[in-house]
C-alpha cells in the first residue's frame, strides 16, 4: 500500500539522518594555504553537469547546469589519514595538518582547456603508465563529498593514474531520490562526451569506477558509445568497476544484452546487506537492485565478475560505502583479477581456494578487510 511504502521510507530516512553528521554544503573547498606536515597532495580534474555555485568554497551546487563544465582541484590528505575514511574538518575550510582540504581550485575554460590539463598531467607519467581513473559518484552526494571521496580512493589505492571526477547534479539530500535519478539520466550524453574526450587524449588506458546511482549513467553512456560503434579497440578501455549499482536487475540485463559480452568483464562490487539499495528497491516497487542482488551467479553469466563484500564490516551504517574500503588493497586485488580467476579447484592459483558450482567459482582470496574475506564469483 502507498501509505506503508511512505511510512517505511520515512522511517528509513530518519534512521540514516540520525547517523549522519552535518553535511559539507558550503565553504569546505576554500583553498587552505597553511602548512600540513606530512600531508600528500593530489590533483583532480573535474567534468560536471552541476551549475556553478557562487558561495565561497563551494564551486558547484546541486542544480543542473549547461553546458558541460570543468575544473581543476588540488586536495591535501593529512598524514594521520586512516584508510577508507575522510578526515572532515569540524569547521570549514579546515586544517591541512588534520583534515582533507583544498590547496588550489579553478574553473577550466571548456573542453579544450580540460583536455590540455589532462594531457599535461599524463605527460608527468612515464610512457606505459599514462592511465586515467574516471570516477562517477552516486545518489545523495554533495560536490565537496564527491571530491573528497574520490581523493580518499586515489590516495588509499596509491594509483598513478590521472584522476578525473565526473559529477552530476545530485542535491545531496535523502529526500531527493527522484530528482537525483532524473539528473543522472539527464547526464548520460555529457558523460559519454567526457569519456570520448578522455579517449581522444594522450591516455593509454581509461579505467572507470562508478558508485550507486552513478552506475546507471555509466552503463548507459558506455552502451551509447558501443551502439555508435566508437568503442576503442585494444586496451584503451581498461577495467570497469560498478560498485553497489543502483540499477534494476532487469534493466541491467537489457543493457548488457545490447552492450554484448564485454572484451574485459565488468567488475560488480556488491553487498547483500546494502540497506540503501533495499530502500531503493522498495521505492521502485520491489525490483531487485544489481548491487544487492543475491543471484550472483546470474550476474556472472552476463559476463561480469562479482566481488562480494557481504562479509566485510562497513564503515557506514547503511553498508552502502564498502567499495571505498577496497582502495587500500587495490594493487593486490588488481593483480589477482589480472591473473584470472580459475573456474575450479584443480586449476586454482595456490594463493586461492576455489569451490566449484554449476555456474562458476566462489573464490576466497588471501586478502581481508577488517578480518573478512572477499568473495569473487565468475562465469566459466
Amino acid at each position: 500500500m502507498a501509505w506503508c511504502r511512505a511510512a517505511f521510507c520515512s522511517a528509513f530516512l530518519i534512521t540514516l539522518l540520525t547517523a549522519c553528521a552535518s553535511r559539507p554544503e558550503t565553504g569546505f573547498l576554500s583553498p587552505v594555504a597553511g602548512p600540513g606536515s606530512g600531508a600528500t597532495e593530489h590533483v583532480l580534474l573535474v567534468a560536471t553537469t552541476r551549475k556553478r555555485d557562487d558561495r565561497p568554497g563551494t564551486l558547484f551546487g546541486g542544480e543542473r547546469g549547461s553546458p558541460l563544465d570543468f575544473a581543476r582541484i588540488s586536495i591535501s590528505v593529512p598524514q594521520a589519514h586512516k584508510a577508507g575514511e575522510i578526515e572532515w574538518a569540524s569547521a570549514a575550510p579546515g586544517s591541512a595538518k588534520t583534515d582533507f582540504v583544498v590547496r588550489q581550485a579553478a574553473y577550466l575554460d571548456g573542453e579544450k582547456d580540460f583536455v590540455r590539463s589532462l594531457n599535461a598531467q599524463l605527460a608527468t607519467r612515464p610512457r606505459g603508465s599514462r592511465k586515467v581513473l574516471l570516477f562517477i559518484h552516486g545518489y545523495n552526494t554533495m560536490f565537496a563529498e564527491s571530491v573528497y571521496r574520490f581523493g580518499q580512493i586515489v590516495h588509499d589505492s596509491k594509483t598513478l593514474a590521472v584522476p578525473v571526477l565526473f559529477t552530476w547534479a545530485s542535491r545531496g539530500a535523502l529526500t531527493q531520490y527522484v530528482y537525483d535519478n532524473n539528473s543522472a539520466t539527464t547526464a548520460r550524453d555529457d558523460l559519454e562526451r567526457t569519456i570520448r574526450l578522455i579517449f581522444a587524449s594522450d591516455a593509454e588506458q581509461v579505467n572507470i569506477l562508478a558508485h550507486s546511482m552513478g552506475n546507471w549513467v555509466t552503463v548507459e553512456a558506455l552502451r551509447q558509445i558501443k551502439i555508435s560503434g566508437r568503442l576503442p579497440d585494444g586496451g584503451k578501455l581498461g577495467s570497469i568497476f560498478l560498485a553497489a549499482p543502483d540499477i534494476d536487475i532487469d534493466v541491467f540485463k537489457s543493457q548488457m544484452r545490447r552492450f554484448g559480452k564485454p572484451r574485459k568483464p565488468f567488475y560488480i562490487v556488491l553487498s547483500k546487506d546494502d540497506q540503501a539499495l533495499r530502500a531503493s528497491s522498495f521505492i521502485a516497487g520491489g525490483g531487485n537492485r544489481v548491487g544487492a542482488d543475491g543471484n550472483t551467479e546470474e550476474l556472472a553469466a552476463l559476463g561480469a565478475v562479482v566481488i562480494d563484500l557481504t562479509d566485510v564490516k562497513a564503515l557506514d551504517s547503511s553498508n552502502h560505502g564498502k567499495f571505498a574500503q577496497l582502495a587500500e588493497i587495490a594493487p593486490r586485488l588488481s593483480a589477482v583479477l589480472e591473473n584470472g580467476i580459475s573456474g575450479g579447484a584443480d586449476n586454482a592459483n595456490p594463493a586461492q581456494t576455489a569451490v566449484g558450482d554449476a555456474v562458476g567459482a566462489i573464490v576466497s582470496l588471501p586478502i581481508t578487510i577488517l578480518g573478512a574475506p572477499i568473495k569473487i564469483i565468475t562465469g566459466r
